[in-house]
């Protein structure tokens, strides 16, 4: 018993349920109620003339009813305007009740002689309907049920008790009376109860499922967000229904496919321009930089570079450590691609102008175009970059390579898309790069027309007094300057999405008070709890109780026949017959208790004959004659008053009929009611299970998809927000080991013809090789290497970033630079996967490989397209290893190889050989058939 009476709701919640139960529950059962007590008197009324009565003869039976109609007319029109005055339904209630135990006790005393059982139904109904169809909280529910039984025991009690004719069947008569009162008050405080218990169930799952769906919307912009700042609309659209598909499988590698490929996201477009650009002298300058410092300076430039990218309608692809290359073109073509990226590269050239002046930092821009047309896509399973190829984009990054520092490098075919708009003249080609001198054609240097307006001595001299003077170093003078360009951080748009309260839309004050009158007189009790999604009182919640309306489901609904209320699904209807009841126990228990009522009501009234003939006195004529008098002084009055029909209020068969009936209709619209809200609950319930799931889909479509651009380990500073993104991150390491692993064979293989598409099938084979080296990682032995990017054919990884900064300091060398074993043995897996690609497609790539290891700097810059990096010259060196090795080979710098040699790999000396940017180099091959020699030997030869 005690179970049926819930605890009352938090302070949270007290505001949005009384809203909730007013608006869709009881408001609507006022006013169905006073309808039925309208429609009530009316039949009486009919009843009364169609049975030949004269209305007129009885003016108390009259006179009551019009009473009546007139009142529960006006307190009908009182309660037709109750939306707008919320705050008096409890008075109105209150008047309610008050007007139907006034009806009930002037029934009593209309129509003919009172006896102890009349207006017994009538009575009863208001007990029930109190419970029942009264906005009323269960306290005061009982107490009108108990007054409303009590008048009427009291009333005839006291009445009846006079007539001494009465007395000896009184007592059984008004115990029956009395035990039939308590099974209504319990009926009806179990109805309540129940209904009670039902609508807070319904609500809770109606607010779980606004939370929850709202957790789906935060989850889709979070993913949608994070899609599109990795790739292009139209090809995100085609990637995350994979990745769903591959989420539905089973958090399989792939879905099942016709064929035995990957899926292939590359596109070819005509007309686009290809733009590279490098910044010359950052190499050195990065050197002098703390791991703060520079992944700063690059999210500041890059940034810029992404705002001048904006502007003139190209789309970043790729970052390379300081190589920052764009397109224009993409995904949409633009018929002055060309200019766009010409103007870009003067702008860049201008904003690096700017910046040296400003700081006498050395640094300048060189920058490459060249117009053509590009194999656009992803390509791989893991840490996807939008990126091009064709041997457009081969031409561009030489056009930047031969640059000259400050100037725009152009291809004859960018020129002839200029149509004039930019004066050139011809690049030195003497001193060109070997690729131009064998295309032999001329290439151009746009000159820039606001170059020689500038004036940069000024400009340098009012930024330089403004800083803290020209001692500073020249890395940090270089970050206070960028400092001022006010890059974006990374993922910053994701933190306006990142809580549903934070997306809440909070309703004015006066359309708060038009729902209910607490808004606007209690403001301070507005709910802080609940899981926070409605504490700003969200307009999707009275959304939500619309919904609830039980009046307008009835009327239509998407889910429900509006006649029959069976689920238009005939699966979800067969589903809910088969669901449990969890209330059956107590329907079972109310049921027993108004038969055992019954039975003492029957115990009482039964065999008691004496009763019974007090019955007929007064039904028949036991004052009158056998003959009526002849004699004129003879009384006839009082026989004839007893010879007229009773009233209708008075003949049970009738009040039977039609209390019968309006017992039936009110249960029935109750019992319909009841099955709405059991059957809205079910759909509720299935409908939150659905977002659920599919919230947990979207949630981990949008881990793996950040996951995607970011190491797991770095994903959790971004995802969910607790950090408020004031800082960029960046992470320093003393020991990371750096592979690069190219295919430079596939340089020869790759060709533009009709008979593979024009290059496209060269890239589903690459897309093989990049796809199964990616499918290496989820292997756990190579759980701790993190895929860095491709860089065409170049595959770059790194172990050693998922320790803790500062802990390698504080480990001895041997394992500190243990991971450098599991790197060896990633990139010997990595030939062995080529080799079977080789067996399969007839072809003979080999794997070139460059290892290295020593302290990086990581970070995560770029706030259009965020991107994670490494930099530092061990990458630098790792670079190197793999462009100047040997085809087959896994060469390693001689730091390196005594590193491995420590771990028992083997290590044979190549020589002394000139590198780029390094100068003379002594380095090693590596053993790679993985037998490792016993003790480590004195010497790496």
């Amino acid at each position: 018993m005690a179970r049926l009476f819930s605890p009352r709701p938090p302070p949270s919640e007290d505001l949005f349920y009384e809203t909730y139960y007013s608006l869709s529950q009881q408001y609507p059962l006022l006013l169905l109620l006073l309808v039925i007590v309208l429609v009530g008197l009316l039949a009486l009324l009919a009843v009364a003339w169609a049975s030949g009565r004269e209305l007129a003869s009885d003016p108390g039976f009259l006179t009551t009813m019009l009473c009546g109609l007139g009142g529960f007319s006006l307190l009908l029109g009182l309660a037709s305007r109750e939306q707008r005055l919320q705050r008096w339904t409890r008075p109105l209630s209150g008047l309610v009740w008050a007007a139907l135990l006034a009806l009930g006790l002037g029934f009593l005393f209309t129509g003919g002689v009172v006896s102890a059982w009349d207006q017994v139904s009538f009575f009863l109904f208001v007990i029930f309907t109190v419970y029942a169809m009264l906005p009323l909280g269960m306290r005061d529910a009982a107490a009108a049920g108990l007054a409303s039984s009590l008048s009427h025991l009291l009333v005839l009690g006291l009445y009846l008790g006079l007539q001494p004719d009465s007395q000896p069947a009184l007592l059984p008569q008004l115990a029956a009376n009395a035990v039939l009162f308590l099974c209504g008050n319990v009926a009806g405080a179990y109805h309540k109860a129940l209904m009670e218990r039902a609508l807070r169930a319904t609500f809770r799952e109606a607010l779980s499922s606004l939370h929850s769906r709202r957790r789906l919307d935060t989850e889709k912009k979070h993913q949608e967000h994070l899609l599109l700042s990795i790739l292009p609309a139209y090809l995100a659209r085609e990637m995350k229904a994979e990745i769903m598909a591959r989420l539905q499988a089973g958090q399989g590698s792939r879905p099942e496919s016709t064929n035995n490929f990957h899926s292939l996201y590359v596109k070819r477009h005509q007309g686009v321009s290809v733009l590279y650009a490098d910044i010359v002298g950052f190499t050195r300058l990065a050197s002098e930089c703390s791991p703060k410092e520079l992944v700063l300076m690059l999210n500041e430039l890059f940034g810029k570079f992404d705002q001048i990218a904006k502007e003139h309608e190209c789309m970043r692809i790729k970052i390379l450590g300081d190589c920052y290359y764009c397109v224009s073109g993409l995904p949409l073509s633009l018929p002055d691609h060309a200019i766009n990226c010409v103007r870009m590269g003067l702008d860049m050239c201008r904003a690096i102008r700017k910046l040296r002046a400003a700081t006498g930092v050395d640094i300048n821009m060189r920058v490459g175009v060249h117009s053509g047309s590009v194999l656009c896509g992803v390509i791989g399973l893991q840490k996807w970059q939008y990126d091009v190829w064709s041997h457009d984009v081969t031409l561009a990054n030489h056009m930047e390579a031969s640059g000259v520092p400050g100037r725009v490098h152009i291809t004859g075919a960018t020129l002839a898309l200029l149509a004039g708009a930019y004066a050139v003249e011809d690049a030195a080609m003497e001193h060109g790069d070997p690729y131009l001198r064998e295309l032999g054609e001329p290439t151009y240097l746009v000159i820039d027309p606001r170059a020689e307006e500038e004036d940069e001595k000024g400009t340098a001299g009012r930024l330089l007094s403004s800083l803290e003077g020209p001692k500073m170093r020249p890395s940090l003078l270089m970050t206070r300057y960028l400092e001022s360009w006010g890059a974006a951080k990374p993922f910053a748009h994701l933190s306006h999405v990142e809580s549903p309260v934070s997306t809440s839309t909070p309703l004015p004050e006066k359309a708060l008070s038009s729902f209910s009158p607490q808004w606007s007189l209690d403001r301070s009790r507005t709910p802080r709890g609940l899981d926070d999604e409605l504490d700003t009182g969200d307009a999707k919640f009275f959304q939500v109780i619309e919904q609830l309306n039980s009046q307008k489901q009835w009327k239509q609904s998407e889910d429900f026949n509006p006649l029959t209320l069976y689920f238009r699904e005939k699966e979800m209807e067969k589903e809910y017959r088969l669901s449990a009841l969890p209330a059956f126990k107590y329907y079972a228990a109310c049921t027993f208790l108004v038969f055992f009522s019954n039975f003492i009501i029957q115990m009482l009234v039964t065999n008691r004959s004496s009763y019974r003939q007090h019955q007929t006195a007064l039904s028949g004529l036991p004052m009158c004659p056998s003959r009526l008098p002849t004699s004129p002084g003879s009384s006839l009055g009082p026989c004839l008053s007893s010879a007229s029909p009773p009233g209708v209020l008075k003949e049970p068969k009738l009040m039977g009929a039609i209390s019968f009936f309006i017992f039936f209709f009110t249960l029935l619209v109750l019992a319909r009611q009841n099955e709405y809200y059991c059957r809205l609950d079910f759909l509720w319930k299935k409908k939150l299970r659905q977002e659920q799931e599919e919230t947990e889909t979207m949630e981990n479509l949008t881990r793996l998809l950040l996951e995607n651009v970011l190491p797991a380990h770095v994903a959790p500073q971004f995802i969910g927000q607790n950090r408020r993104n004031e800082d960029l991150y960046h992470q320093s390491y003393e020991c990371v080991c750096v592979l690069f692993a190219s295919v430079p064979d596939f340089k020869e293989f790759y060709s533009e013809s009709s008979i593979n598409h024009e290059g496209l099938e060269c890239l589903r084979l690459l897309n093989e090789i990049i796809a199964d080296f990616d499918e290496l990682l989820s292997k756990p032995k190579f759980s701790g290497v993190e895929k860095i990017k491709t860089i065409c054919s170049t595959y770059m990884a790194a172990t050693g970033l998922n320790a803790t900064s500062g802990q390698d300091a504080q480990q001895d060398a041997e394992q500190s630079c243990s991971h450098l074993g599991t790197m060896v043995e990633f990139a010997v897996a990595l030939g062995s996967k080529l080799d079977v690609i080789n067996k399969h497609s007839f072809n003979n790539f080999r794997l070139r490989v460059g290892l290295n290891h020593g302290p990086v700097v990581a970070g995560v810059i770029g706030a259009q397209k965020p991107q994670y990096d490494i930099w530092g010259n061990t990458v630098n060196v790792a670079s190197r290893m793999e462009s100047t090795g040997v085809l087959g080979k896994i060469q390693v710098t001689e730091e390196t190889a005594c590193a491995l040699q420590s771990l028992g790999y083997t290590c044979y000396s190549r020589g002394i050989i000139k590198v780029k940017g390094k100068g003379q180099l002594c380095t090693y091959f590596l053993n790679t058939d993985l037998t490792r020699t016993g003790p480590p030997s004195a010497t790496l030869g």
